[in-house]
């Protein structure tokens, strides 16, 4: 392994096509060639607001907002974003995102992934939502 990587997250593919309308994701894990941090980019159309959330087991995660507004739900608790907020949310914290009028672009990090993956998928339910 180099001792450094260098990509830019806009030249890697868009891997959350065909997922849900309105989610670009761009996962740059492999392609830094690194064994302990993950690195996407993902936008988020505006007004979208998910239905679907993800924990994991064991990887801890950090959101960075780089654009635009919007909101994270952890678990049952909505807080709102803004650029430069950052949110770090433990492994076991459902979380999901809902974008503001402008849209929602957020740099995700995570830690150490393990073998297979941990991550798993689950509906979500906003608070006041019809």
């Amino acid at each position: 392994m180099a001792g450094f990587s260098h990509i830019n997250l806009l030249d890697l593919e868009n891997t959350a096509k065909g997922g849900s309308n309105g989610i670009d994701g761009r996962f740059g894990r492999r392609h830094l060639d690194s064994r302990d941090l993950g690195v996407s980019l993902w936008h988020y159309a505006p007004g979208f607001r998910a239905d679907i959330g993800h924990r994991h087991r064991e990887q801890e995660e950090a959101y960075v907002v780089v654009a635009g507004s919007g909101r994270i739900l952890l678990d049952d608790e909505v807080r709102e974003l803004r650029p430069w907020d950052v949110v770090r949310v433990a492994p076991e914290v459902v979380r999901a995102f809902a974008a503001g009028p402008e849209g929602l672009e957020i740099v995700a990090v995570g830690g150490p992934k393990p073998e297979g993956g941990d991550g798993e998928q689950t509906d979500v339910s906003w608070p006041g939502q019809d």
